[in-house]
């Protein structure tokens, strides 16, 4: 995929009408938020590999064998 500018951007979006532009800052939002929700879900899963050497222990699987 070609890498776009904010400025290449900009003319695209100067020459549609506001409907669609409505249309585009409903797209933006929804990476701006899948990008948010990734940013924060990052350090579990750091931590879950972090951890896994610990987890994956039969002594782990028999501490919670009776839950």
């Amino acid at each position: 995929m070609e890498t776009a500018t904010i400025a290449q951007i900009e003319e695209q979006l100067r020459r549609l009408p506001p409907e669609k532009l409505a249309v585009v800052l409903d797209f933006v939002s929804y990476l701006t938020q899948r990008q948010d929700d990734t940013d924060l879900r990052h350090p579990l899963w750091i931590a879950e590999s972090a951890l896994r050497k610990d987890w994956d222990r039969p002594e782990e699987d028999a501490a919670w064998a009776d839950l």
